[in-house]
């Protein structure tokens, strides 16, 4: 088994990060690590139980699909999420650092069950962790390119 964790200091307010993170037809404009995302179904009004469906990029080409539960949702703080096909689980949480200044974590643990891929896992898993961290940046770089996207979120200086 194998766990990542990214921090990353970006230049929005928790809030504004959160609103776009909720906006899942916006991910492939930003995030390199998605190549397409679906509501499967939607959850509470929290979010919790929401199950969505994530096409990612593999090495060489190829592409993953992951069915992914979101539970503990935290609104403008964070969640958790399972893939319900292989047990992967992890977590992103926002926190505030100050006005328009927020600390993103990303935590995720990734373990390959067949044991004919096992010898796979390292190279595959460096390339997804790259590219979400990528998609992290991503997120802050769409953001400051699109200040009309959720401007009641800004943060007076």
């Amino acid at each position: 088994m194998r766990q990542h964790e990214f921090t990353v200091d970006l230049p929005h307010s928790a809030r504004r990060l959160w609103a776009l993170f909720q906006r899942y037809d916006l991910w492939k404009e930003y995030a390199p690590a998605v190549l397409d995302v679906e509501i499967v179904y939607p959850g509470d009004a929290e979010g919790n139980g929401l199950l969505r469906r994530v096409v990612y990029p593999l090495p060489l080409g190829r592409r993953g699909e992951s069915f992914e539960l979101v539970k503990n949702v935290r609104a403008n703080q964070g969640y958790d999420y399972v893939m319900l096909r292989t047990g992967l689980s992890g977590s992103m949480t926002l926190e505030p650092l100050g006005p328009n200044r927020t600390r993103l974590r990303f935590r995720e643990t990734f373990h390959m069950t067949k044991p004919w891929l096992r010898w796979l896992e390292g190279p595959i898993y460096r390339f997804i962790n790259k590219k979400n961290e990528e998609s992290m940046r991503g997120a802050a770089a769409w953001l400051s390119a699109h200040l009309e996207f959720r401007p009641d979120l800004i943060d007076p200086s």
